[in-house]
């Protein structure tokens, strides 16, 4: 298992981008938008990890679906 990258202290599966606690925290929208596989899902992903390295709290992250 994989650290969480937003809170780094829970683990997270292969294939999540983020443990179930956070991956909660999340706005619906972004997580619905993060949950999308298409040609923008890495743009998407890069998006929620920038925010994260801003310290953005998780309830303010914001995903454009088609970004």
């Amino acid at each position: 298992m994989t650290p969480c990258p937003s809170c780094r202290t829970r683990s997270r599966r292969a294939g999540q981008y983020l443990c179930p606690a956070c991956w909660s925290a999340l706005p619906p929208a972004a997580r619905q938008a993060l949950g999308r596989r298409d040609r923008h899902a890495m743009a998407r992903l890069r998006s929620l990890h920038t925010q994260l390295g801003q310290h953005v709290p998780l309830a303010d992250i914001r995903v454009i679906p088609d970004a």
